[in-house]
């Protein structure tokens, strides 16, 4: 689990992290289920050269969803927050 990219799968974006973001210098990713806290810290600094202050992590259960009468659930998930130092900031929609 060295590699950045395999660590990090993308930013969540939602109405509670857009406004984490602009209130509390915190910043969502999703992330593999099998990181840890150090290698996410490690893949943020390497990819958004910026520095991070603390990770915490939540594991999100896949909810269970229906197709006609057919069953089935969504994949479990894990995202993590992601707290930087004052004045740095992660901008993921830059002029739009």
């Amino acid at each position: 689990m060295k590699d950045i990219y395999s660590v990090l799968k993308g930013p969540w974006i939602t109405e509670k992290s857009t406004f984490q973001r602009e209130q509390n210098n915190q910043v969502v990713f999703e992330v593999d289920p099998r990181a840890n806290k150090i290698e996410i810290k490690e893949a943020v600094e390497k990819l958004f050269k910026k520095r991070v202050l603390c990770v915490q992590t939540v594991k999100v259960k896949g909810k269970p969803k229906r197709v006609g009468r057919h069953f089935g659930r969504r994949p479990d998930r894990k995202k993590a927050i992601v707290r930087l130092y004052p004045g740095e900031t992660i901008d993921f929609f830059e002029g739009v």
